[in-house]
C-alpha cells in the first residue's frame, strides 16, 4: 500500500463508524481540497489533540484540570451521573435537565474485547465516593448488552456503601448510543430514572 491516497483511505477507515466506501470519499474530498483549507483542518486536530486532557477528577476530556463541570460551584456535588464516554457528558448536558456531577468510565466491561473493571475507570469512581458527600449515583452507561453489564457491575460496587443507584429510565432505543440520542429523549431519561 505505497499509493498515498490508498493510505489516507486507511486512516480514515479507523475512525469509528466510517467504512471503506465513506473512508475513499473522505480522502479524496481531503486531497481535493485547497491547500489552506486542508491544513487548518490538519492543526484543528493536532490543536485538540495538544490541549484535551483527562480531568483528574471525573476523567473526562477537558482544556482546564479539573473540567468545567467539575470546578462549577454551582453544580450538585450529592449526585455524579457515569457515563462510557467524554461525549456522553455533553450528549447530557444539552437535555438541561442534569445538574451534578460527571464520571467517565471510558468503556464498558467487555471479556469477550479483554476489557475488564482494570482498563476502566472504575477504581477512580470509587475513590470519590470515600468522602461521604455522594447520595445518588446515576449510571447513564449504553442500554446495550455491555453497558447494562456495567451497570449491575457498578450497582454492586456502590450499594454497600449506602449510596443509592439509580438507572437513567428506557427511553433510549435498545443498543442505541447516548452520544447520537436527541437532548428530548436524553432528558426524559435522566428525569424518569429508576433506582438499581
Amino acid at each position: 500500500m505505497n499509493d498515498p491516497l490508498e493510505k489516507l483511505t486507511d486512516q480514515f477507515r479507523k475512525l469509528p463508524g466510517i467504512g471503506v466506501k465513506t473512508a475513499r470519499r473522505l480522502a479524496y474530498f481531503m486531497v481535493e481540497r485547497p491547500a489552506g483549507e486542508t491544513e487548518a483542518f490538519l492543526n484543528s486536530v493536532r490543536e485538540a489533540k495538544n490541549s484535551m486532557h483527562q480531568c483528574s477528577i471525573c476523567c473526562s476530556l477537558s482544556t482546564s484540570d479539573p473540567c468545567e463541570y467539575c470546578s462549577d460551584s454551582r453544580r450538585d456535588r450529592s449526585v455524579i451521573c457515569v457515563v462510557e464516554q467524554p461525549q456522553d457528558v455533553l450528549a447530557i448536558e444539552q437535555s438541561h435537565e442534569y445538574k451534578g456531577l460527571y464520571h467517565v468510565l471510558h468503556g464498558v466491561l467487555s471479556p469477550l474485547d479483554g476489557i475488564g473493571p482494570e482498563e476502566l475507570r472504575i477504581r477512580e469512581l470509587l475513590l470519590r465516593l470515600q468522602d461521604g458527600n455522594v447520595k445518588e449515583i446515576i449510571i447513564a452507561t449504553d442500554p446495550d448488552t455491555e453497558g447494562e453489564a456495567t451497570a449491575f457491575y457498578l450497582a454492586k460496587l456502590i450499594k454497600p456503601l449506602g449510596i443509592r443507584v439509580s438507572r437513567i429510565a428506557r427511553g433510549l432505543p435498545a443498543g442505541g448510543d447516548i452520544g447520537y440520542t436527541d437532548s428530548v429523549t436524553l432528558a426524559g431519561a435522566v428525569e424518569n430514572r429508576r433506582e438499581l
